[in-house]
């Protein structure tokens, strides 16, 4: 089922921006690799992506500057529960990096992401809710 709630914020300075979240807003988080900060927003977490980038010799950009994603801790069973309620997927499971993903279909609107993260995702540590709230 889904757990939690992963937003992106797309920026045109992501280390001001991650800086802000961490120095500024004092949100918890863990480096889920390279200095990419997600973070801890109570039952869900924030991860800041670059509005254009660089990566293994390849050149991206996005004109967006919000995003979502559903969160997971089984991404096989949570698409068999889901779609025994009528929902539909887009393509194949992919593996990436930081987790495994899926595209559901959102009726009247465009696909969303859904995802098994491989990282210890903030959003589920417990420990601390209370702290931080």
């Amino acid at each position: 089922m889904i757990t939690a709630l992963h937003t992106l914020v797309y920026a045109d300075d992501p280390d001001a921006a991650r800086a802000f979240f961490r120095d500024v807003l004092q949100l918890p988080a863990v480096d889920s690799g390279g200095g990419w900060l997600i973070f801890r927003t109570g039952s869900s977490e924030m991860g800041v992506h670059p509005a254009s980038w660089e990566y293994e010799g390849q050149t991206g950009g996005t004109d967006q500057h919000f995003d979502l994603s559903f969160m997971c801790d089984d991404l096989e069973a949570t698409m068999k529960e889901l779609a025994a309620r009528g929902a539909q997927f887009e393509g194949e499971v992919e593996e990436r990096p930081w987790g495994s993903t899926i595209r559901i279909l959102v009726p009247g609107a465009r696909p969303v992401t859904v995802y098994q993260p491989k990282y210890d995702p903030p959003a589920l540590a417990r420990d601390d809710l209370e702290a931080m709230w």
